[in-house]
């Protein structure tokens, strides 16, 4: 297993870009294999995650051609798939399993079964495999469906109101697909907004989709024609950066071309409220998504909280945020964030056992936890289990820290694969160590 070692580093210093966002990278491929014609994708990010639903669609018939790192899909129409030879595997991918299960389940006549690594299986698929049941699906799993493998046989879905009790775009994405696979009309109503890359992806492509407040409509088509796509920079992965570039001392930092969805910063809404330099310069759209540059600088920042309807839109960046905390004067508190249970891993307690095992101070809450800072953080090698989220905000965290910090890097490349390269590049002091 491969490990990163860093040590305390002063002044980062630079200018970036950040690899192609990962959710809109995994919808525009399914979307470009669902449409008719081809499709060229520009800033696809080649992660593990990324991969695992290319070779995924490529096992269900579609031609996917790597060019110069340009991805060329050629989509044979939303009745042009076929059945897999084999078991698809979803890697350790929750959007490929959760948008997968959409889009077979209204394939009539194809069977299939998808599963992923060990840390997929244990995860969560009742969420999306009821309101399918409820489309006519035919779907079974382990634990009475909770849990992959998967087997779906495909049938002609029949649409209808779904109403989730957990905002999750993944599941909302998942009953979208099959609501355009069905007869009739499909609505989903959220508790609350989340990231909308797959409601953009719609409209970019002229598909059909009416929203009136926390509810979409859609109704089932014949096919579309597809279209390219040039994908923004990952906000997820920027927030490593941002954190780095606020709690090392001196830094100043250029981060280019990064997707600023709305549904995606609320960290950057939480941070400026903290006193954190953040400034976005040249905004501009693509593809119906928003971006811009970003500049950062070191900052003295005060406790925050996060809690309530701002929690989907920074769900992703909490582990980062919590070692910015250790950094903030006062105590920072995370409430409403009880879905980190079961992400890649258990997050919230991989954050509170990291943080103290560096000598911060952190507890565990009712669905939450408590971060107390300043204080002073020593080196240490910090069990990430194996989740890459984890691996990289402990990396930043080794940037502040007395001694040397260790963290695997293997998972870090489910999602940034440059990670180390591009701290490095910065002035950051980060080494890869031989396995």
């Amino acid at each position: 297993m491969g490990k990163l070692m860093i040590k305390k580093s002063r002044s980062l210093m630079g200018e970036i870009k950040i690899p192609g966002d990962k959710s809109i990278s995994h919808r525009a491929l399914i979307f470009s294999s669902m449409g008719e014609g081809e499709s060229i994708i520009k800033n696809f990010l080649f992660s593990q995650d990324c991969i695992s639903t290319m070779n995924c669609l490529r096992a269900l018939g579609t031609s996917i051609e790597i060019c110069e790192n340009v991805i060329k899909v050629k989509g044979n129409g939303i009745n042009g798939f076929r059945e897999p030879e084999n078991v698809l595997d979803a890697g350790n991918s929750g959007t490929t399993i959760r948008l997968f299960t959409g889009l077979l389940s209204g394939l009539p006549g194809i069977f299939s079964v998808i599963t992923g690594d060990d840390s997929l299986r244990r995860r969560p698929m009742k969420r999306v495999v009821e309101p399918l049941l409820g489309m006519g699906a035919k779907i079974w799993g382990r634990n009475g469906g909770n849990n992959p493998p998967l087997a779906i046989k495909g049938e002609k879905l029949k649409g209808r109101d779904h109403t989730l009790s957990v905002a999750s775009a993944q599941v909302k994405s998942a009953l979208l697909i099959a609501g355009l696979l069905a007869d009739g009309e499909t609505s989903v109503t959220e508790p609350s907004l989340s990231r909308d890359h797959t409601e953009r992806i719609f409209q970019y492509l002229g598909l059909p989709l009416i929203r009136n407040g926390l509810t979409l409509k859609t109704h089932g088509i014949e096919g579309f024609k597809n279209k390219d796509f040039n994908i923004p920079g990952d906000f997820s992965s920027a927030a490593f950066i941002i954190a780095a570039g606020l709690l090392v001392e001196g830094s100043k930092i250029f981060i280019k071309n990064v997707g600023i969805n709305p549904t995606r910063i609320g960290m950057l809404s939480v941070l400026k409220e903290a006193g954190a330099k953040i400034q976005i310069l040249n905004q501009w759209e693509e593809g119906g998504e928003p971006i811009g540059d970003l500049i950062v600088e070191f900052s003295i920042l005060e406790s925050f909280e996060v809690r309530g309807e701002i929690v989907p839109k920074l769900i992703d960046e909490v582990p980062i945020l919590a070692i910015i905390a250790t950094q903030a004067k006062g105590k920072s508190v995370f409430k409403d964030v009880g879905e980190l249970k079961v992400k890649e891993s258990d997050r919230i307690k991989a954050v509170v056992d990291g943080i103290n095992k560096m000598g911060g101070k952190a507890e565990i809450i009712d669905e939450g936890f408590v971060v107390y800072g300043p204080t002073k953080l020593n080196g240490n090698e910090i069990e990430t289990y194996n989740d890459h989220r984890i691996a990289m905000s402990f990396a930043i965290a080794g940037l502040l820290a007395d001694g040397e910090t260790i963290v695997e890097s293997n998972s870090i490349s489910i999602s940034f694969p440059n990670f180390g390269e591009t701290i490095k590049k910065l002035g950051g002091n980060i080494i890869e160590l031989q396995s």
